[in-house]
């Protein structure tokens, strides 16, 4: 999904699939909750995908959809991969928004703010997934 989409005035357009294979970036990461656990009236994320308390995934402006980023705290060294299938978070200065179930095992949810690095570890799902062809990757 890599469709251009305006949020709030904003004019949002996604990277190329070679950009994001080729992403790394440092900031500020939050955590947001769009699930419920009994009807699941909020739960649908841009992709149409369910969402669940106990759900690892992220939202980012960008990057294209879906994808699997690896998410590092960078006040406590915890790292977590998990799958991109949202748009967000549309807050300045935020570059992913992350379930509450990804906060905890990153270290952050009581606080609700981090300084994290963001790395792609693969773009698109089954015959088109495309991995980043980066050697220091140590999983």
């Amino acid at each position: 999904m890599q469709r251009s989409y305006t949020i709030k005035g904003q004019r949002y357009h996604p990277m190329s699939v070679e950009q994001a294979l080729n992403y790394s970036e440092d900031g500020i990461a939050s955590w947001y909750d769009e699930s419920k656990f009994f009807g699941l009236k909020r739960g649908n994320t841009s992709l149409g995908e369910k969402v669940m308390p106990w759900h690892v995934s992220a939202a980012h402006k960008t990057l294209p959809l879906p994808c699997v980023v690896k998410v590092t705290n960078l006040s406590n060294g915890k790292s977590v991969k998990m799958r991109v299938n949202d748009r967000g978070p549309f807050i300045p200065r935020r570059i992913i928004d992350v379930t509450p179930r990804a906060a905890s095992k990153l270290g952050f949810k009581e606080h609700g703010l981090t300084q994290v690095r963001v790395e792609v570890v693969s773009v698109g799902d089954g015959k088109y997934k495309r991995k980043a062809k980066r050697s220091w990757f140590w999983w």
